[in-house]
């Protein structure tokens, strides 16, 4: 059904540029302009159109977090009664695949607010690199962290579910 709407529209350029008094190098290029804002446009919309929402973002950047910080808790000793992240801002978005399932690289920076038992710290401008793992459903997605690399072998993932 969409391929016929496509091929309408295009007819449609087709049978005003064979109406209108133009020459054959102008309907060639009106035929080159029109088929540029048609790629630009599926490029904007993305390859599949499934691409992690900010908020699947925040998510995961606040799962990676959240184990870091049990971690830091325990060493320093600290009672840290929670934190926010906000001020996401993405950077880098690359595309591939991670253990036969559609994922992204993101790259960029966020912000987090710990709340500590008088006061409250804000680190500003913290660098994330994730990945981000779709499920074959398409309806859920997994942070991924490379459990192990070795040389000339595909890298080990664990992944987690993000809420």
């Amino acid at each position: 059904m969409v391929r016929f709407k496509r091929l309408k529209a295009y007819s449609i350029v087709e049978q005003w540029v064979s109406t209108s008094n133009l020459g054959e190098a102008s309907v060639g290029m009106l035929r080159l302009i029109f088929t540029a804002i048609v790629l630009v446009l599926l490029t904007a919309c993305g390859i599949d159109g499934l691409e992690p929402s900010h908020q699947i973002v925040q998510r995961a950047i606040t799962l990676q977090v959240e184990q870091t910080q049990q971690q830091l808790s325990q060493q320093l000793g600290l009672s840290v009664k929670g934190w926010e992240i906000n001020r996401v801002a993405v950077m880098k978005q690359e595309p591939l695949v991670v253990q036969d399932l559609s994922a992204y690289h993101i790259q960029g920076t966020y912000n987090v607010t710990l709340k500590l038992a008088k006061r409250r710290v804000t680190q500003e401008q913290n660098e994330f690199d994730i990945y981000l793992q779709r499920q074959k459903e398409g309806k859920t997605w997994r942070l991924a962290l490379p459990a192990s690399t070795f040389k000339d072998t595909a890298p080990i993932w664990r992944t987690y579910l993000i809420q």
